[in-house]
Order: structure tokens, then sequence, then C-alpha cells
């Protein structure tokens, strides 16, 4: 594999990189090469600078005589987390790999997952500390088979590597199809509701307004199922076993969002969750991926009392960035049978 590295007029990641800085940051150091077009001289400077989770971003300035220079980044660092997650996560054991002396960190050593996946060490080292080099899929497809990833998982690690799997364009004022509100409504008294790209509210019947009167209320920026289930507090209070279903919707958040991760909408809309609700802020540092799976979900509705929903998602032809969610009622003793949610990785 070559290493692609840019070119230094551009700015390159020295060997420093990775060192952490504070939640959702890595500090780098950074060199510029600059060309003095009247001496003909040329002079690098390293300086270091904060590079947040936002790929788009001009995070560091310079300024060199009467030189300015930018320093942007790209969303390699999100793909090196990852992969650092998974390896650590991975057990020698369920690769088919004995013991081999004493271990300084958890999980796999970086020079077992090349072996397995069969690219050199020095390659993978760059792909997990956020070089700037290109994966493969048929690279990425050996990866996710050393991890042991389902659907989604592997679908995620794809998309962080700048490989497309899902229509792309922006999720911000997506259009509402005309058949979407008389879809829900012919669901009622079923609760439903119409989630955008990034998990926005654009619709819901009666139903769910009764489920979740708050829905009617909320404002703009907030009208987001992850923002209603993270940041309000009658939430927790609502769902039975509220840790166990916010985690697991988070992960399946996780996965859906990846095709625009690098939106500054979606970057908002993060830190505003990190900052309001620590559950949150923990666990979106551990990339849990996940696909969606039919589950029941319980409530304890301060005027139903405890109800009992089995959830289902529909995908419409031609608008797969749209999910219409719908919450079937089970009886009581349905809670009690075979069906139940596996755990949250």
């Amino acid at each position: 594999m070559n290493d692609e590295r840019s070119e230094a007029t551009r700015g390159a990641i020295s060997e420093g990189e990775g060192e952490r800085g504070g939640k959702g940051e890595h500090r780098v150091s950074v060199v510029m090469a600059e060309s003095d077009q009247e001496s003909g001289a040329s002079n690098s400077e390293r300086r270091s600078c904060d590079v947040h989770h936002h790929p788009r971003r001009s995070i560091g300035a310079g300024r060199r005589g009467s030189m300015w220079f930018d320093v942007v980044v790209t969303s390699d660092f999100e793909l090196g987390d990852y992969l650092r997650s998974l390896r650590e996560s991975t057990q020698p054991s369920t690769v088919g790999l004995g013991h081999r002396g004493r271990r300084r960190t958890p999980g796999l050593r970086r020079e077992e997952v090349a072996m397995l996946a069969g690219v050199s060490v020095s390659w993978y080292t760059w792909l997990e500390q956020g070089r700037p080099i290109k994966a493969s899929v048929e690279v990425l497809d050996a990866l996710a088979r050393v991890f042991g990833l389902d659907g989604a998982q592997r679908d995620h690690l794809v998309e962080l590597a700048g490989h497309r799997t899902r229509p792309t364009g922006s999720p911000i004022g997506v259009d509402v199809p005309d058949w979407a509100q008389r879809l829900l409504d012919s669901i009622d008294p079923i609760p439903a509701y119409l989630l955008g790209p990034t998990w926005e509210y654009l619709g819901w019947n009666r139903a769910q307004a009764e489920l979740f009167p708050p829905i009617t209320t909320l404002a703009e920026n907030e009208r987001n199922l992850v923002w209603v289930l993270f940041a309000l507090p009658e939430v927790r209070d609502l769902i039975v076993g509220w840790e166990h279903e916010a985690r697991r919707s988070l992960a399946q958040f996780r996965a859906d969002i990846a095709p625009w991760r690098d939106d500054p909408a979606v970057h908002d809309l993060v830190e505003r969750l990190r900052r309001v609700s620590p559950e949150f802020d923990e666990w979106w540092d551990r990339h849990d991926v996940a696909g969606f799976e039919t589950r029941i979900r319980r409530f304890n509705h301060p005027t139903l009392g405890v109800l009992g929903v089995e959830y289902q998602q529909l995908i419409p032809a031609g608008r797969s960035d749209l999910r219409v969610v719908m919450q079937l009622p089970i009886a009581d003793a349905s809670l009690d049978s075979g069906v139940s949610d596996p755990p949250t990785g």
C-alpha cells in the first residue's frame, strides 16, 4: 500500500499525531512549508493545534512574515478512533490467537490486526492514527471480518473511510412528501412518526402526540429523537430501562448518520448533546454501532399507566433517507415472552 500523505506545501501530520486533547479533540503537530518567492529559500515551521471532530473546519492559523495560513483536517481521526475501539474490544481468543505473552493494552495488538487482515503493520498503524491514506473496500471488508462486524458496523466502517454506502446530500431541509401525513394518519390509533436523515421528527399522528405530548411544543432545533432521549428529563421517567434503551438508540443513530457525519448541523447537534447529557458525552466516545432491530419497549406513562409496544420501522420506496416508526401495542403478557432486546454492544 502506498503512503498517500499530502505534500508538505499543504501540511503533513507528523509522527506525533494521536495525542489527546479535551473531549472530542486531538492534539497534533502540523508541519507547514512556505516558499520565499524572492529569495528562493524554503522554510518550515512546526506548529501545534487542536483538531476537533469537524472535518472541514479551520482549526489552526499561524503567521510567518505577512503570510497567513489555515490548517484544515478531514474526518480521518473518527475512522482511527473507531478502528482503535474495535481493536481494543476484540479478544485474541475470538480470532484464533492463543496466549502470546503479557499484554500491555486490551484486545488485539496492531501487528495482529495487520497480519489477520493481510496488510502491513505500518499501513494499518497510519490508518488508525488518522493519516490521509485511502483504504479500499476490499481491505475494509478484511478488517470487518477480523473484528467480526455485522452489516451495520461494516457499513459504518466503510462510510468513515470515505466510501458511500447510502445516498448523500444535505440532511437539512429535507422535503416531506405529501403522502407522509396521510400515511401517519391512516396508521392511527397506532402511535407513529416520521424521522428524517438525522432523526429529526418530520411528522407524527394523533396517537403519538397522546403518547408523548411534548413532541408538539418542542423548539425546532430540539425536535429530534436523540435530543428528546438524552436532554429531556421526563423521558428518563417515561421509558422503563432508560439506560439500556438510550445506549441502543445511540448506537443506531451513529450508524444512520454516518453519511452526514461531516455536516455542520450534525456536528452542532452532537456538541449540544455532549454539553447537556453526561451519558451521551461518555457513550459517544465508545463508538458503539448497531442496526435497527424490532424490539419491545415499555413505557411508564403518567396517565395511561404501564404500556408495552413493539417497534417496527418502514423505509419508504424511493426515500431511503426517511423512516416511518410504528409502536404496536402489545398485551402485558407478551412483555414476559421470549421476545426481548439483545444487549447493547
